[in-house]
């Protein structure tokens, strides 16, 4: 019997991931009974009552776990790495708060059982705000135009990921992931299944400003050159230009001595123009740097501060008894044998 392993990262959904443990298991059940199955939440340093709950369901049911995050690692780290500790033959990953639908499951399945190790979703529209589905549609233009890896239009991560993508991943050691830019770069023969996202069961969404913003600039930063060849072209190009109207300026003055007067406003405004150029490119600079920072580093995805129902950590930590012991018993006998020489010496 095949496992399907189910992730869902969770950040303050204490409203949602008893629903979406419910809806998963019944599609399961009903829809794919010949799957065994394990649910695993990767909560990333919650501050409502979300571990709480966790912890309720992993003790009534076994085939539920959990992953407690020791601080919040974002909004990439923290899926990647719960993708990492599946055991299942196959990974789908889905959000806790009901946007990626669960009836996309079965399809997934079907499609990974036709031979595809990547069956991911794709958002052909939205339930959520018109000016962000389009802000987000005018971006996804913009970086598949820039990036020299096609990228893929309207995907949030949610899919089905076979073992052996699970284990390409496994071997990137990238401390910075950016899945939906590794599933275009990396990723094997892919399924693509449209669907209509629908809102937010419940709850407030933490994607703010800063969290869009940092995505939208780690794939720029990890996928296109564009940014750096933009700035290179612009500053040879602002260069023959100022060259030029100094060279214009120097002639009309040298004609029309007396009556060609300059002033100050032409020097000001390029002065302006360059300086605010020069201020927008060190900064897109910065970000390739920042990135580049992030993946010297080479820090661990995550830091967990406790898991549950997971076999491997409880015979981890029973070893970690026996050796503890085993230790022990060897430091009494170390400080006998000490004690006897020393005896022995001074005899």
């Amino acid at each position: 019997m095949k496992t399907i392993s189910v992730l869902i990262p969770c950040y303050n959904e204490e409203e949602n991931v008893e629903p979406i443990a419910r809806a998963v298991i019944g599609t399961l059940e009903s829809d794919l009974p010949e799957y065994d199955y394990e649910i695993i939440f990767i909560d990333n340093d919650s501050r409502d009552q979300t571990r709480p709950i966790l912890r309720r369901m992993c003790a009534e049911n076994p085939k539920i776990r959990a992953i407690f995050n020791a601080r919040n690692f974002g909004q990439f780290n923290s899926p990647y790495y719960g993708m990492l500790q599946a055991s299942g033959d196959c990974v789908i990953s889905m959000v806790a708060d009901f946007q990626d639908p669960v009836e996309l499951i079965p399809q997934y399945v079907h499609a990974w059982e036709e031979g595809y190790k990547i069956v991911i979703g794709i958002k052909t529209s939205s339930r959520e705000n018109r000016i962000m589905y389009w802000l987000r549609s005018c971006y996804y233009k913009m970086i598949h135009k820039l990036s020299d890896v096609e990228q893929i239009e309207h995907f949030t991560g949610s899919g089905l990921y076979d073992r052996d993508f699970i284990e390409v991943l496994r071997r990137l050691d990238d401390p910075t992931p950016f899945l939906r830019g590794i599933v275009a770069e990396l990723g094997y023969r892919r399924k693509e299944i449209p669907y209509e996202q629908p809102q937010r069961r419940a709850g407030k969404t933490s994607n703010n400003f800063y969290r869009l913003y940092d995505a939208a600039m780690l794939s720029f930063t990890s996928y296109t050159k564009a940014g750096l060849r933009i700035a290179t072209f612009i500053g040879a190009f602002s260069c023959m230009a100022s060259f030029l109207v100094a060279l214009v300026y120097l002639i009309m003055k040298l004609i029309w001595w007396d009556r060609f007067l300059a002033g100050m406003t032409p020097m000001l405004l390029g002065m302006l123009f360059l300086g605010s150029i020069q201020i927008f490119f060190i900064g897109l600079i910065g970000e390739y740097v920042l990135s580049i920072n992030q993946r010297v580093m080479k820090r661990p995805l995550v830091i967990e501060e406790e898991r549950i129902n997971f076999p491997g950590p409880e015979k981890g930590k029973e070893k970690k008894k026996k050796d503890k012991k085993k230790k022990a018993v060897k430091d009494r006998e170390k400080n006998k044998d000490e004690k006897g020489t020393a005896e022995n010496d001074e005899i």
